[in-house]
Parts: C-alpha cells; sequence; structure tokens
C-alpha cells in the first residue's frame, strides 16, 4: 500500500503537458519548424517526445550520421523552457538497414519471412539488429546526456509482436533448457508430451506455435508468450545499456498499450515483468469516448482500472505518453471529443496519478497513415479551432496543479490482475469461447469500489498482499502452488479474500490438479467447487442473496460445502437450491466464493456489505449521483480531490466542508452544480475539519 510521501518520477517540478513531436517530417519546412515553437507556448505545453521514428533522419546512410536538426529542435525547446523526453529510434528500422541485413526481418508464425516496412517488425533476437540500436543510443547518450532539456529516455515505442526465424527458435530452446533444467523429461510433463503422441526426444524437435504446426500444445503455448515477454525485455535490455551507462541519473520508460475497444491491458506482453526494469511506467490511453455500446460512466470506469493496474505496477505515479485531443484514424469509427470531454478525460488521468498528458500527436502529418490523427496543430496551423484552445486549457490546468506532482494514495482494496492466467484461459477449449472476459470480469468487481470513490489497487501476483483488508481475485484459472500458499498466508494473517467461478483450475503449466480443487483452496474456502455449468448468451438463471433475487448469465458453479457458510444460493435448474455464494472463517481472516457470473447489482450489494464490515470508505465525504467519480491524491498536507461528472447531464454534487477549488481559488461548501462532463479539483487541508 502506498504512504502519503510524495515520489516524483522525473526532474521536473510541474506537470508534463506536450507530446510526441516529429520535426523529422518538416526539415525542409524551416517555417513550419519556426511556427512549432511559437505554437507551444500558446498552447500552454512545456514537453515533446523527440526522436520516436528518426532513425532515418538520424542515419540516412550506414554510419553516415545527422543530429545537427536535432541539436536544433532541442536548443529550441529549451529556449522557451521547454524540456524533451528522448526517444531511442528502434520502433522503425531505415530502409537500408533491411537491405543490406535481411536478418533484422521478421518471420512470422507461417515461417513467411515479411518484407521490410510497418514499425516495431524487426526481430528481437537479431544480433545485427541488437548491435545497431546500441550504436546508435550510445551516440545519443554520448552527445545529449549532458543537455539540461532531457528529462527522460523513451525506449523504442509501444513493444509488441514476435518472430519466428531460425534465431528466435534457437532462443526459444535455449530459454526452455534452462526453465526445464535442460530436462527433457521436465519439459514433457509439464507439455503433457504424450498427448497426441506429442512427447519430444530431442531439443531441435521444438517449435514455436504454428498455423501451420503444432497450436494445441497448451504448455508449449503459454511458454512461447512467456520466451516472446522475456525476449522483448531481452531487447529492452540491450538497447539500455549505453543510457545507462553514460546517464545514469536520466530515468527510463517506454509507453506501455491498452486494447481500445474493450479497454483492457494489453495482452501480447506481460507487463508485471516488463514494470521491473522501468524507472517510470508510462502508457499510452485511446478511449473510444461517446460510442454507441456503453456510457460514458462504463468507459471511465475501465479507464480508472487501467490507470490504477499501470499505476500499482511501481507503487508511485506514473505518465501518460500518449493520448489523444480531439479523435483517432484507427477506431472503426474516429468520433471527435464533445466540448468539454478533453479537459475531464485529461483530469481524470492525472486524478489516478499521471503526472502528465502528452499526446500523439504535437503536428498532424501531411502524408502517409497519420495524417487525419487527431493532433495539437492541425493542417489548418490555427490556434483559433476548438481543439487547440481545449489543449491550451488543458495545460493553463495543469499549470496549477504543481502541488499534487508525485502525490499517490494508500488503498485498502486490491484487485489481482494476471497476463499469464488470461493467457492460459483464452487457450482452454472450454468453458464459453466468447464469455470467459477475464479482464473485463475485473473491471467489473473493480467498478462496484470506483462508483464508491473508494481507492482500489490493481496489483499483480508477485506484489505484496498483506497490506490490504480485501484482496478480489476473479476468474484466477492458472495459480501456482506458491501463489496458493500466499492467498493462504494472506486470510490466516486476517485478510479478507474473494473468489469466483473458473479459479484454480490449473497450475503454472496450465496443468490440472488433480484430486479436485486444490486442497489448501478447500481448506481456506471451506468447500469445493465440483462442476462448472457454462450457459448459452439467450440462458439465464437467478440467485437469491439476502432476501433479493440477482441475474445469472455465463457460468454457475455447482458447489459442495464442508465448513463454509452458504450465503447465496442458486433459483433454478438442476442445482436449484444449492449454494452459489459461500464465505468460511478461515484462522484470522475470511474467504468468499462467488459461483456464477451475476449482475452489476448484485456486486454493489455483495461488495456494500463488505465495505461497511471493513470500514471501507472513500477518503472524500463528498455526495453526488451515479456517474460522478470523485479521486483523490494525498501528500502529508492535503488531500486533492479530482471531482468528475462522467455523464451527459448536470449534476449536484455537495462539499460537506469547506474546499479550496485549485483552479478558481474560490471556497466552496454545500451543494454545487456540476455541468456536463464538468470537473472541479479541490483542496482539503488536513488541519480542516
Amino acid at each position: 500500500m502506498s504512504n502519503l510521501n510524495k515520489s516524483h518520477v522525473t526532474k521536473a517540478d510541474f506537470m508534463l503537458h506536450g507530446g510526441d513531436y516529429n520535426p523529422d517530417q518538416w526539415l525542409d519546412r524551416p517555417d513550419i519548424l519556426a511556427d512549432d515553437i511559437k505554437l507551444m507556448q500558446l498552447a500552454n505545453t512545456n514537453t515533446f517526445s523527440v526522436g520516436i521514428f528518426a532513425w532515418s533522419a538520424l542515419e540516412p546512410e550506414e554510419g553516415i550520421y545527422h543530429f545537427e536538426w536535432l541539436d536544433s529542435i532541442i536548443d529550441n525547446i529549451y529556449k522557451i523552457d521547454g524540456r524533451v523526453i528522448l526517444a531511442t529510434p528502434s520502433g522503425a528500422r531505415p530502409a537500408w538497414m533491411s537491405q543490406k541485413y535481411p536478418e533484422v526481418l521478421r518471420v512470422n508464425a507461417s515461417r513467411v519471412k515479411q518484407h521490410h516496412g510497418g514499425r516495431h517488425n524487426h526481430c528481437f533476437t537479431s544480433d545485427v539488429y541488437r548491435d545497431k540500436t546500441q550504436t546508435i543510443n550510445r551516440l545519443l547518450a554520448e552527445r545529449y546526456g549532458n543537455h539540461p532539456a532531457i528529462l527522460m529516455w523513451h525506449i523504442s515505442n509501444e513493444y509488441g509482436g514476435e518472430c519466428h526465424c531460425d534465431k528466435c527458435q534457437c532462443a526459444f530452446r535455449e530459454w526452455l533448457k534452462e526453465r526445464y533444467n535442460h530436462s527433457l523429461k521436465e519439459l514433457n510433463d509439464a507439455w503433457w508430451g504424450p498427448f497426441w503422441s506429442h512427447t519430444i526426444s530431442d531439443w531441435s524437435q521444438v517449435e514455436s506455435p504454428s498455423p501451420i504446426g503444432e497450436s494445441m500444445v497448451h504448455g508449449l503455448n503459454l511458454d512461447w508468450r512467456r520466451f516472446i515477454t522475456d525476449q522483448t525485455i531481452s531487447f529492452y535490455k540491450n538497447e539500455i545499456v549505453p543510457l545507462r551507462e553514460l546517464t545514469p541519473e536520466i530515468p527510463i520508460t517506454t509507453n506501455f498499450m491498452a486494447d481500445t475497444h474493450d479497454l483492457i491491458p494489453f495482452q501480447a506482453l506481460d507487463y508485471s515483468k516488463f514494470a521491473k526494469h522501468l524507472d517510470v511506467i508510462s502508457w499510452d490511453a485511446y478511449p473510444a469516448w461517446h460510442n454507441d455500446w456503453e456510457s460514458t460512466t462504463e468507459l471511465a470506469s475501465k479507464v480508472g482500472f487501467i490507470n490504477d493496474l499501470y499505476r500499482s505496477l511501481k507503487q508511485q505515479p506514473f505518465l501518460l505518453m500518449e493520448s489523444t485531443p480531439s479523435l483517432v484514424n484507427w477506431h472503426n469509427v474516429n468520433k471527435a471529443k464533445r466540448p468539454g470531454m478533453h479537459l475531464l478525460s485529461s483530469m481524470q488521468m492525472i486524478s489516478h496519478g499521471s503526472d502528465s498528458v502528452l499526446y500523439f500527436q504535437w503536428r498532424k502529418s501531411r502524408g502517409s497513415s497519420e495524417k487525419f490523427h487527431g493532433a495539437v496543430v492541425d493542417h489548418d496551423n490555427s490556434t483559433e479551432n476548438r481543439v487547440f484552445k481545449d489543449v491550451a486549457i488543458v495545460g493553463e490546468t495543469l499549470g496549477k496543479l504543481s502541488e499534487v506532482i508525485g502525490t499517490n494514495r494508500p488503498a485498502d482494496v486490491a484487485v489481482l490482475y494476471d497476463w499469464e492466467s488470461n493467457w492460459a484461459l483464452n487457450d482452454a477449449q472450454g468453458f464459453g469461447l466468447k464469455t470467459k472476459l477475464y479482464p473485463q470480469t475485473l473491471q467489473k468487481h473493480y467498478k462496484a469500489f470506483w462508483e464508491k470513490d473508494i481507492p482500489v489497487d490493481v496489483i499483480t501476483k508477485e506484489q505484496d498482499f498483506s497490506s490490504y483488508k480485501l484482496l478480489i481475485v476473479p476468474m484466477l484459472y492458472l495459480v501456482s502452488e506458491e501463489t496458493i500458499a500466499r492467498l493462504k498466508t494472506y486470510v490466516a494473517s486476517g485478510g479478507t479474500l474473494i473468489m469466483t467461478y473458473i479459479s484454480g483450475l490449473v497450475n503454472e503449466h496450465d496443468l490440472t490438479y488433480l484430486g479436485g480443487w486444490h486442497k489448501d483452496l478447500q481448506e481456506i474456502f471451506g468447500m469445493k467447487p465440483v462442476e462448472t455449468d457454462t450457459l448459452y448468451p439467450k440462458d439465464k438463471n437467478s440467485v437469491k442473496y439476502k432476501g433479493e433475487t440477482y441475474v445469472l448469465k455465463d457460468y454457475a458453479t455447482i458447489i459442495e460445502v464442508d465448513s463454509a457458510n452458504v450465503e447465496a444460493v442458486y433459483e433454478d435448474d438442476f442445482y436449484a437450491e444449492s449454494p452459489a455464494v459461500t464465505s468460511n472463517k478461515y484462522k484470522n481472516g475470511n474467504a468468499y466464493y462467488i459461483g456464477g457470473r451475476l449482475e452489476h447489482s448484485f456486486q454493489q450489494a455483495f461488495y456494500q456489505k463488505l465495505m461497511n464490515e471493513l470500514t471501507l470508505e472513500p477518503v472524500a465525504k463528498i455526495k453526488h449521483g451515479q456517474g460522478v467519480s470523485v479521486q483523490v491524491r494525498q501528500s502529508p498536507e492535503s488531500d486533492y480531490m479530482f471531482v468528475m461528472n462522467f455523464t451527459e447531464e448536470k449534476q449536484p454534487v455537495v462539499f460537506d466542508s469547506v474546499v479550496k477549488d485549485l483552479l478558481t481559488g474560490e471556497e466552496l461548501h454545500g451543494e454545487v452544480t456540476f455541468e456536463e462532463y464538468g470537473v472541479r479539483i479541490v483542496e482539503k487541508r488536513r488541519n480542516n475539519k
């Protein structure tokens, strides 16, 4: 759990505002580059990520370098008191490299070598590419490491993808040898080799999963995903060698991602592992505001979940590295932000722990695939359009929030998210292929607390459980004996644990536990799940809890009770009147099992009871209706309350004590009307009663 002490993730004493700047696209237009410097000041921006895709401008031919343009850009930004997040350019190779060194090109899962093009299309195992990235990164560190404008290193860009070339196959085999102690028996045991006669008799027989080869060995698939994460980290660690050597005082980040449509964590890499190698977590947020499949409130809750996951990875403020001030160009429908939404959505990021609002992109490209992606500066080069004015307002607002920089906030509630478990569950040929929805299920549990303004950390299985009053682990399909032991210790020591259907079914190799549910889980929960019923989309059941009936969809677990108390029962089907929700006192703590996927009103009622019993309360005593969210960042002296209206209607908000509006300076007390998408940031000093 975080304390109230400030943690400055950069040496800046101001909120970062600006974003990705690509002057290398405009080197033949000095007038535009001069305009950029003027417009940066008018937009109230101060920080720019430079050089992300600039390799061909920095090294147009092998060994021929042109840094003069970058010198000028960095100097000019610094002259206006701006700062630079300097990127390494490995996210996209120059064409000369692909032509001269074809080994840097990726091979896809069907074993087809890819042509030059796109971005992040390189082999992470290639010695040539590793050498080339280190060479140019060393030159950047030598040239700019002492420049006062440089605030951070931005390593590559949005790591992702995989390569199946011969070098990667060899690297995968070596990774497996280390993981399985050079024992083919251990490998075959973990992969359940005798199934379909898939026993491996020589390491050379191991191949990565492929649509033209093996794709049904779940242990192989899971280990390949782990390898991709580790190999990507290995490539990243190779990139930063000269930066750590020459500029150890400059913090390092790389930008994480999230799936845009469902707004769930990026699945291709296990960020819980990657986070350990970063000084600062940063991520690129592109929620589809104003979409037609969910309410603004629902989407805001999902954004909060991702923020709290990425903040919790290091328990310190993070950075919003990319966002759009208007729209994007790659959603199915690219809808513009409505008036007020840019300020509101920006402040939501700050409220959950970001110390920046940065954009992709500063100026719209004139050609190619991102020419219609939103930007601060449009093709009209105007300061009078709505988007530019909205950005300037955000910058003005951020300028009044310097006291908030570095603050975090404690939480008594944690939701456990696990990338490996999600990989394994999605690979499992069972249940409902379209209704597993692991991240979305966690977001539903999280929402019950977000609606009540109760702080939540979204943690991973490696993190400490002991400081939380309540730990929620929905659908933890894959769980090792080590994690089970830690959960057991947590409950025994006084914690309250929530687990649900489709949990604890397989170990870290995706092998089922024999003899039924793991004996330690049975001991903790005082029951065991004996069967999982998967419902068709049109099916439904119902559950009776505390005298009320709640709708059940998708999944229902048939439960055999030992010492557990029955909290709720099913109302229909062959398991009617049998336990649906149980509770069990285990040593000093309590463990609850929720057997079915229930409607949101059940989660609201169920968790409200636990909120009362565990004294889980919001930091800010502010009364409001549904759709208004209050998030708080705390320093030793003050609570900084972000009150946000994520609805399309006016909302009354009641402050029960005097607070100071940090933007207007006025004191607020009693009822205040918030307009559509309205937001206020208020301070309450700790000596205020």
